[in-house]
């Protein structure tokens, strides 16, 4: 039976907020990280929140925050508004036959409906998804700066103040060698107290990729995230078999046929999975459910997303039986401001999740309402330093 319940608003918000320092990958660099916030009220009162986020606006795939924005208020409103809160597979299921692809837009929807579920229920969002595995997720921190040497400052500071000790670095703007040599000078530097790890964003290609292997692994990586290009299955599988580091498949992933697909050709060792990539949080542990069953390893992917979208990711991760690369969920790290009333807990190389309704997360809303695209923007606010933030 339908519930009596009905959902009387929609709101979006596009929201841009620095990052603490140019964050460069292999197709752009970022200086500021811009998402759309998603509010959805039923007719209880009950408010449920929702996030979505790109890299680089449309630098890395065919969604960007504006254009999800106007999916959501153009052609998602009109079929929510006929749909039932409580009954969020039937409302999604709703949505996919008004609306095609649009991932991350219908991430950002399913998440506000399951949190204002929690919300609702008093349940957590994990609670809901079968319970959690643990309480805390290990957090890989992602060097990013272009620089060799500020790149190991930077990783040491963090290993001194405990917040991380795996580092993923985003090479391919350079040469092969040239990333290769900037790579294993970290690792150097590092030694055994960190773990190492590449992402190429597909800017290599299969050939290059497969000369690289072995000067790779003699660096010390432990895992190569998504070399070549993402439509490039077969070549996944080619290097999959031939390299002496596991392969993680990222960009290749987009929802569940495609990591089946992924599956069936052997073409990845892990998996990187993304809530918003994967069209949602259900269609994420599709994603896992598949991996776990091919005997793929999984890792919790971001999209850099701010703290909604984060913990969002974070209460799905918790549930997943093995995480055997752990998660990068430092999305809200990256930036120089909050917008939660209480910051997430990143401590001990770990991201603590939240044990209250819902997503278990409370927006501040002076701070929303002041880096807000449409802002006036007529007080200043004072910028939280990263020290600040610990």
């Amino acid at each position: 039976m339908a519930s009596k319940l009905s959902i009387d608003e929609i709101e979006t918000v596009l929201v841009d907020i620095p990052t603490i320092r140019p964050h460069k990958l292999s197709m752009t660099t970022m200086n500021v990280q811009s998402s759309l916030i998603v509010r959805i009220r039923t007719s209880d009162g009950v408010i449920g929140i929702g996030e979505a986020a790109t890299i680089g606006g449309l630098s890395y795939g065919p969604e960007s925050p504006e254009g999800i924005k106007l999916a959501i208020d153009t052609y998602v409103t009109p079929v929510l508004k006929t749909c039932d809160p409580e009954n969020v597979l039937a409302t999604m299921n709703a949505i996919d036959a008004h609306v095609r692809d649009n991932r991350f837009a219908k991430n950002a929807v399913e998440t506000a409906l399951w949190d204002g579920i929690g919300r609702r229920s008093d349940r957590s969002l994990s609670d809901i998804f079968g319970g959690r595995y643990r309480e805390r997720l290990p957090i890989a921190w992602t060097l990013a700066s272009g620089d060799t040497h500020a790149d190991i400052k930077e990783a040491e500071n963090m290993l001194a103040s405990r917040r991380h000790n795996t580092f993923k670095l985003k090479i391919g703007r350079r040469s092969v060698q040239e990333d290769v040599e900037h790579v294993a000078q970290i690792k150097r530097a590092l030694g055994s107290s960190a773990s190492v790890r590449v992402d190429i964003n597909q800017a290599w290609s299969e050939t290059e990729t497969a000369s690289a292997l072995i000067s790779l692994r003699d660096a010390g990586v432990d895992l190569i995230e998504q070399p070549i290009a993402g439509w490039n299955r077969d070549g996944l599988a080619r290097l999959s078999r031939q390299s002496v580091v596991p392969i993680m498949a990222d960009e290749a992933l987009c929802g569940p046929e495609s990591a089946f697909d992924l599956a069936k050709r052997e073409a990845a060792n892990a998996f990187a999975v993304k809530i918003s990539q994967s069209g949602g949080l259900v269609a994420a542990s599709k994603v896992a459910a598949i991996a776990e069953a091919a005997g793929i390893g999984l890792y919790g992917g971001t999209m850099l997303e701010g703290a909604i979208g984060s913990i969002a990711s974070a209460h799905l991760f918790s549930t997943f039986r093995k995480l055997d690369w752990g998660t990068e969920l430092f999305g809200p790290l990256l930036l120089t401001e909050e917008i939660l009333t209480t910051p997430l807990d990143y401590s001990e190389f770990s991201l603590g999740i939240p044990t209250g309704p819902g997503l278990g997360v409370e927006i501040d809303e002076d701070r929303l309402s002041f880096f807000r695209r449409d802002a006036a923007r007529r007080v200043v606010v004072p910028v939280t330093s990263l020290a600040a933030r610990g």
